[in-house]
């Protein structure tokens, strides 16, 4: 017994290549695009939404600064060695003066030392009243924490002046 086989129709035959086509061509083109082959370019704006991103497979350093939120403070950590002393300084500063008897003295010598235990600074002297006839001769800071002035008279007055003599002290380190 012979089986006969009758050729397909020519519209059954196009029609099943047609099916090949389109099935195979979807699996071709996954197959066929090479790795990392779509970039920036290729993506349309808001293509990759949070839905298409794997969890967990982001970094911090895939992020802008202040998008990721801050964890908890952690536990303080052990205190640091001390640091080294600071400069030497100065605390305690005064001014301490003296002032000298108002007569007629043709020249007066004043002097103010500073408090135990503090040193000398710096100082002055001031006349009492201002008289143009009077001139400041010696004004100057000794070696024992004394500050010393010595006023005359430039031209002869009949008035009545003192001195004040002012030391500025401090306790320095």
């Amino acid at each position: 017994m012979r089986l006969s086989v009758r050729r397909p129709a020519p519209a059954l035959v196009i029609s099943c290549l047609a099916l090949a086509v389109a099935l195979g061509g979807t699996s071709y083109a996954a197959v066929a695009i090479p790795r990392n082959s779509v970039g920036t370019p290729q993506l349309k704006n808001s293509a990759v939404t949070s839905a298409k991103v794997k969890n967990h497979s982001l970094l911090r350093v895939d992020f802008a600064g202040g998008q990721l939120p801050a964890g908890p403070t952690g536990p303080a950590g052990p205190a640091g060695p001390a640091g080294p002393a600071g400069p030497a300084g100065l605390s305690g500063v005064e001014r301490v003066d003296t002032t000298s008897t108002s007569d007629s003295t043709a020249s007066k010598t004043q002097a103010t030392t500073c408090p135990s235990g503090k040193r000398l600074l710096g100082g002055g002297v001031r006349l009492n009243p201002l008289i143009a006839a009077l001139g400041v001769q010696q004004s100057f800071p000794d070696n024992d924490n004394t500050y010393r002035a010595t006023v005359r008279e430039v031209s002869a007055t009949a008035a009545n002046w003192s001195i004040t003599v002012f030391a500025v002290c401090a306790n320095a380190s």
